[in-house]
């Protein structure tokens, strides 16, 4: 007997992404899932936390409050850090497209935005410096050069190493925001 409610891949990639009428379009939405590379570096800098914050308890057992405040605070960080990790990505609204990473977040109005597209060329393997063949979904502003068009998505970082479908879904899903609110 399956059980689709344990599954990751259960209904989600096979439903229709785009937002429902009764959906706030002005709201920052992610067009996809997070991955499952990203979901688990999350948890791997969770468990971290977990063992620094056991930590901490153990100093304030037995040494200073003070020693015990310090690796606490470190545990903070590293838990913000597993936070930030998966609210990395692109997300859409009405106002326009927002490119989270894990120190900044830029924003650009759609008004912007010249193109949104998908391009076949080396792209960095999980955001490491060895690249692979893949595609990639680019953002050109206007007034710029193609050549300079920052990555929004590639198929291999993590949300998308080894989906192909789902970075096709999620690279349409940008595409029709931006091809609905750059023209008004």
């Amino acid at each position: 007997m399956p059980l689709p409610f344990l599954t990751a891949d259960s209904d989600f990639d096979t439903a229709d992404d785009a937002a429902l009428p009764f959906d706030d379009r002005d709201r920052w939405r992610r067009p996809y899932r997070p991955g499952p590379w990203r979901v688990g570096m999350a948890a791997v800098w969770l468990l971290l936390a977990s063992y620094v914050l056991f930590a901490a308890v153990i100093i304030a057992l037995t040494d200073s409050l003070s020693a015990s405040a310090v690796v606490f605070g470190l545990a903070l960080v590293v838990i913000a850090i597993a936070l930030r990790l998966l609210r990395m990505g692109v997300w859409v609204s009405a106002h326009g497209l927002r490119q989270v990473r894990l120190l900044h977040t830029r924003t650009m109005p759609w008004d912007r935005v010249a193109a949104v597209r998908t391009v076949q060329q080396p792209v960095r393997w999980l955001g490491l410096p060895r690249t692979v063949q893949g595609q990639a979904l680019v953002l050109v502003r206007k007034g710029r050069s193609a050549d300079d068009a920052p990555y929004l998505l590639t198929t291999h970082n993590a949300d998308f190493l080894a989906r192909s479908g789902a970075f096709d879904r999620a690279a349409d899903a940008v595409e029709a925001w931006a091809a609905e609110y750059r023209q008004g």
